[in-house]
């Protein structure tokens, strides 16, 4: 019987503190609960269905609040994403899911609002005072469905002609709680697979797949309706479990849940990524600056 979460905390959690090849922290920062996670072993790895690597847990207020563009969490969040970008060079931004349906748009509407500089160069940027701008390119990929192509054979070509160092990658996650859809940031260097957050993983965008460091950032939009009725009735006997999973999944059908107040969730959630990765890339220009371009 599993449960399904894209939230490395939430696995720790159901397998007990007490994992050998992990490292675990927490801490507050900006008034903000922060988890750290590292998976060292491979034997950890396995046990937690997550590659090895480092995750970072966000705790936020609902994000159906409203945000400033000086708010904590965009200074948390902020740094948190800069530990784990390479100093200097260029750094693809993409944007994975399908903006036509609502809690898989996360990715797409966060890098539509992220700063593309990478074609601001040369005299222009000296002449209008933005040659301290970080290169920056932005895509988004769509999805299978819509383009005909995989997610990471798209970002392959794209990374095999403008060459940057790193990328990130936004996508919405799933999470085995209700309560912490729309209140917490997953930060990890061990990339992502595409659609996870809506059940439909493909082939994973990391370090391996791309050539280069890949950050992922994501927030959990959905819960899968079994794992949320397991845990709601929870039931541990196998037999019921897969009666339940019949009852809950017609035919086989994948079915998820998600707030009635999701799009604007998304758009919050949008806000606060694009906000947080701007900061994190463009070091180099004053905050106030920065916003005014935006």
């Amino acid at each position: 019987m599993e449960r399904r979460t894209d939230l490395a905390v939430e696995e720790r959690e159901l397998l007990g503190e007490d994992i050998k090849g992990i490292e675990y922290t927490s801490e507050k920062v900006e008034g903000l609960p922060i988890e750290r996670l590292r998976i060292l072993t491979k034997r950890a790895a396995q046990l937690l269905k997550k590659p090895m690597g480092h995750y970072v847990t966000v705790e936020l207020p609902p994000l159906t609040d409203s945000i400033r563009d000086t708010d904590s969490r965009v200074q948390a969040l902020s740094e948190e994403i800069r530990r784990l970008l390479p100093v200097n060079g260029l750094v693809l931004v993409a944007g994975l899911g399908n903006v036509e349906i609502t809690p898989d748009a996360l990715g797409p509407k966060a890098a539509s609002k992220v700063l593309a500089t990478r074609h601001i160069r040369g005299e222009v940027a000296r002449s209008t005072g933005l040659d301290r701008l970080r290169a920056v390119a932005v895509v988004n990929t769509g999805v299978t469905g819509q383009t005909g192509i995989e997610t990471g054979e798209l970002l392959q070509g794209v990374i095999k002609n403008i060459r940057p160092s790193a990328m990130i990658a936004v996508d919405a996650l799933a999470s085995r709680r209700l309560e912490r859809l729309g209140c917490t940031v997953q930060i990890s260097d061990t990339g992502i697979s595409p659609g996870a957050g809506v059940g439909n993983r493909r082939v994973r965008i990391d370090s391996d797949t791309m050539g280069i460091p890949v950050i992922a950032i994501g927030v959990p939009t959905v819960v899968d309706a079994v794992t949320l009725a397991f845990d709601l009735l929870e039931i541990d006997d196998e037999k019921e479990s897969v009666e339940l999973s019949r009852s809950v999944s017609p035919q086989g059908r994948s079915m998820v849940v998600t707030p009635k107040e999701v799009d604007l969730l998304i758009d919050r959630a949008a806000h606060l990524i694009s906000l947080s990765v701007n900061m994190a890339l463009q070091t180099d220009i004053d905050t106030e600056d920065l916003l005014d371009l935006l």
